[in-house]
């Protein structure tokens, strides 16, 4: 009767894959590349701040490798940016798909013409352009693009997406049958159990050891001290090259039954953030841990991702010995299995609230002596004591107290609005130079003040150290060249530099006229073309840099061509 049951259940799992791959055309799109398709990451993995949107093609750690129309239709979009595409097509399809080719080096020769024609003419290097459907059409397999490492990339290769064309939302491009060999199941590396009577965040992640027993894994008995509980896994999935890919499918049994699952099928834009919900974002930000909950969070609010109705939630009303398992799947069917047997011990101090107690869907406003915090009812995923309190600083030109806001490992969903009182007056043209400042430990965001009255108001969507700083420095940029040099090489380059914040606006001219620099991270590249031919004797460049408190420099630099 065992062997029957478990034949069904494969039966069922079978139908379900063929029944969700019919949802979308197989075979349509053909690889973008020339060469096999190896992925570096799948739909759905986890980043940070969002889910992964796409498949990271290889191209064997090279660049400028033909990138190829999946299918025929026009090309409907390009960007250009400084971080997260970089260089992008998008090619729109008559079967209601549009498919997207980002961190491009350069796009194919007419294409490339009509965007350099444009920069030019706007005297503006980063682009956002929409065409028609018949300036720009496209056969499958035609050339479109040059493969590169550009925008938010950390080394060279295709980023890959399939979207709905209506909804714009992105499609897992595994479900539309591309030819690449899978034949191992994901890989169990941990379980984690969660206190659920206050908060996933506090006390946080109880670890749980796995061990591989054949084909399966398992755990000893897990003794929980919390007559409510959740779990997470820590997992990765293989294709045969090797690589550390997300978790497609996951399903959690108690005792037999169902009481939870997710599967990363499509996920848009707008919703992506909402992955912060789906993980434990404590360890995620502080050891790099990817663990995904295996329950729903309070202000998680993603459709077409967990089932319906089944929180994961479990309440163990005696202290008998409980079975659990957790399934995972790729897209291939690949499966791997865990059984942990759960028991509930004598229940440990549950924890309290607090005056700052925030709750997910409700929004508060929390305030200091010189300080207010603003958010919103869909700003938290879980319940969070939110400790808020000043500190002072050491930074001589602070001009506030540094408010703390509670902890940069404790994800929120959207903006917040933030308000600090200066610790002195300021002038009207000092406040015209303050910038708020927010450190969350491993980088910081620095944003134009605004003020109302003698506040000063911003919004983050990250936590972390806020204050005021009153900046007087001058951005500036350094050339990769002596003064007077001949430039025999294919580039300029100028290196940006800041004391506070970012260079938010650069502008240069070649003998009084507008020049293309391309911005790469930190640097300004100007690849020499007709503008500055060889031969063409000694130039003039003109540089001015804004930062973001708005203060200006201008530089001048020469050189020989």
């Amino acid at each position: 009767m065992k062997i029957f049951s478990k034949l069904m259940v494969a039966i069922c799992f079978i139908h379900t894959i063929i029944a969700q791959a019919q949802n979308y055309p197989q075979n349509y799109f053909r690889n973008p590349l020339n060469i096999p398709m190896q992925l570096a990451a799948n739909f759905g993995a986890v980043r940070t701040n969002h889910f992964h949107m796409g498949l990271d093609l290889r191209t064997n750690s090279q660049e400028n490798l033909s990138v190829l129309a999946a299918a025929e239709g026009y090309v409907s979009r390009v960007k250009v940016e400084r971080y997260g595409f970089g260089n992008a097509v998008y090619v729109t399809h008559p079967n209601g798909y549009t498919t997207v080719y980002a961190h491009l080096n350069k796009y194919y020769d007419k294409l490339d013409e009509y965007v350099k024609e444009k920069q030019y003419k706007d005297e503006k290097w980063e682009q956002d352009i929409t065409f028609q459907p018949g300036q720009f059409p496209v056969t499958k397999g035609q050339l479109i693009a040059l493969s590169g490492n550009t925008g938010g990339s950390a080394g060279p290769h295709l980023h890959f997406e399939i979207r709905d064309t209506k909804t714009e939302e992105c499609l897992n491009p595994l479900l539309f049958g591309f030819a690449i060999p899978d034949s191992v199941a994901p890989i169990i590396s941990r379980l984690y159990w969660y206190d659920r009577r206050f908060s996933t965040y506090e006390p946080g992640a109880n670890g749980i050891t796995v061990k591989k027993v054949g084909n399966t894994y398992a755990t000893d008995v897990v003794k929980v001290n919390s007559p409510m509980i959740s779990f997470g896994i820590k997992a990765v999935d293989k294709a045969n090259q090797g690589f550390n890919l997300g978790i497609y499918k996951a399903e959690l049994l108690m005792d037999g039954k169902l009481i939870y699952g997710f599967s990363i099928d499509k996920v848009s834009y707008d919703d992506t953030r909402y992955l912060n919900g789906c993980i434990d974002y404590t360890k995620f930000i502080r050891d790099k841990t990817a663990i995904q909950h295996l329950s729903v969070l309070p202000g998680m609010k993603l459709q077409n991702y967990s089932n319906a109705n089944m929180s994961g939630i479990i309440n163990l009303q005696d202290q008998d010995i409980h079975t659990i398992e957790v399934i995972l799947k790729d897209v291939k069917g690949n499966t791997s299995r865990l059984t942990a047997k759960v028991q509930l011990n004598t229940a440990g101090e549950k924890i309290s609230q607090t005056a700052k107690t925030v709750l997910p869907n409700e929004g508060k406003t929390i305030t200091t002596e010189n300080a207010e915090i603003n958010l919103s009812k869909n700003a938290l995923y879980d319940v969070v004591n939110f400790n808020m309190y000043e500190k002072s600083d050491g930074d001589v030109n602070a001009v506030s107290n540094a408010i703390v806001l509670n902890s940069p490992y404790i994800p929120v969903h959207d903006n917040y609005i933030l308000k600090i009182k200066p610790n002195r007056k300021l002038t009207k043209e000092e406040k015209d130079k303050v910038v708020m400042s927010l450190n969350y430990g491993s980088d910081m965001n620095v944003i134009k003040a605004k003020w109302s009255g003698d506040q000063a108001e911003g919004q983050f969507n990250r936590l972390g150290t806020v204050e005021l700083i009153l900046d007087n420095s001058l951005p500036s940029v350094s050339p990769g060249w002596k003064e007077g040099a001949i430039i025999n090489s294919s580039i300029l380059r100028l290196k940006g530099n800041t004391k506070v914040g970012d260079i938010i606006e650069f502008r240069a001219e070649l003998d009084g006229k507008w020049l293309r620099f391309a911005r790469v991270k930190d640097d300004f590249i100007y690849t020499f073309d007709e503008k500055c031919p060889k031969g063409s004797g000694s130039h003039t460049l003109k540089v001015v840099t804004i930062n973001t408190a708005g203060n200006t420099n201008t530089q001048t630099f020469t050189f020989q061509r």
